[in-house]
Formats: C-alpha cells, sequence, structure tokens
C-alpha cells in the first residue's frame, strides 16, 4: 500500500491500531519487546523516553507466543529471560518501534551480545479489550540471558514483571552499584562459559 494511502487509513483506527499504523508508516523502525526494567513505570523506562537515546514509539502491550522462563537473579535482582523454549510463561510486556539509534543505544544497554543476546521471535499486540480477534502477531527483538548457570532454571517463573512485584524482590538501580561492582561481578553470578541444554531439565 502507498504511503499515503496508508496515512489517509489513519484516520480509521483508533487507540493501538493508531500507534501501530503511524510507525509502520514512519522512517524503518524495528519492533523491540520489553518484558523488565524497560516497561512503563519501571525503574529504567527513562532510557526508552530519553531522546538523545534515540527514538522509542510504545505501540502498546503484548505477549510472548512461545512460554520462556522468566526469573528474577544476582545479588541485584535483575530480572532475566531465560533462553529456554517451552517452560515457564507466555511473557507479558510492551512492544516498542525504536530507530538504529535507539536499538543501538539497548545493545549497549544490554551488553549485547556479551550479556544478553538479541533475539528475534514471535509476539502478539494486544488490543485494549484483549479481543482474540483483534491480536496482532508479528516478529520482534527480545534480549535473553542464553548462556546461563544452571541453576536459574530453579528459580520461580514470572508472568509479568514488576519491580515492586509480590515476590519482594526490588531491582537495585545500576547507580546504586557502581561502587560495589564496578566491573559487573554480578555477571558471574548469572553466567557460565560452557553451553547448557534447557532440554535436560
Amino acid at each position: 500500500m502507498p504511503i499515503a494511502a496508508l496515512r489517509g487509513s489513519l484516520f480509521c483506527f483508533t487507540g493501538t491500531g493508531v500507534r501501530f499504523l503511524a510507525a509502520m508508516a514512519s522512517q524503518p523502525t524495528h519492533h523491540v519487546f520489553v518484558y523488565g526494567t524497560l516497561k512503563t513505570g519501571e525503574p529504567n523506562n527513562h532510557v526508552m523516553k530519553d531522546s538523545e537515546n534515540g527514538k522509542a514509539t510504545l505501540i502498546g502491550t503484548a505477549v510472548t507466543v512461545k512460554k520462556w522462563p522468566l526469573v528474577i537473579a544476582s545479588s541485584y535482582n535483575i530480572p532475566y529471560l531465560l533462553h529456554c523454549e517451552g517452560k515457564g510463561h507466555s511473557i507479558s510486556g510492551e512492544l516498542y518501534n525504536v530507530d538504529d539509534k535507539m536499538l543501538e543505544t539497548l545493545d549497549d544497554f544490554e551488553c549485547h551480545p556479551k550479556y544478553y543476546l538479541r533475539t528475534e521471535e514471535d509476539i502478539e499486540l494486544m488490543s485494549k479489550s484483549n479481543d482474540e480477534k483483534t491480536k496482532k502477531k508479528l516478529k520482534a527483538w527480545i534480549y535473553f540471558l542464553k548462556d546461563y548457570r544452571e541453576e536459574l532454571l530453579l528459580r520461580p517463573y514470572i508472568a509479568n514483571y514488576s519491580s515492586k512485584g509480590d515476590h519482594g524482590l526490588e531491582y537495585v538501580p545500576r547507580y546504586l552499584r557502581k561502587a560495589q561492582d564496578p566491573k559487573n561481578l554480578h555477571w558471574q553470578e548469572v553466567l557460565r562459559n560452557e553451553k547448557i541444554s534447557c532440554d535436560k531439565q
């Protein structure tokens, strides 16, 4: 469909539909699904809002099509989505359209690919009514912890993360960690050198 026609069609939609089509009609962007501290109301959402980091447009709430284990771990209560397909839950989060600069910012923020690994997966964009007929399935980048310690799979699995949730494990912001852990030694609490197979769990 020509861009002009697409823009004209925006008047036929409201809410999530408008934001989705408006983002698609603009400059080339990337879909990114966030599930942890980058979500609205969470400690690191300022990264998504800061225009100096690039452009990020919130499209709406979304869930992963596949089930994944989302756990809280390390001395700083960090949410980790473990790359172990079929375990855990369909994860609730938010879908953003981001430009190249914001994607680069997020890669740096998540220390991709040394720490988290950005992988493209299927997600479903939800309408406000959560009507099955209005769900949109699409691909989005998600930041996973891939080479994780085996024991992380034994932790409780979360479907919808909140730093102040009833799990009682409130996230410790980065600015409070700098003096204690300037070299990110907490990575050693969750990462392992050799590959593991989650199928054996």
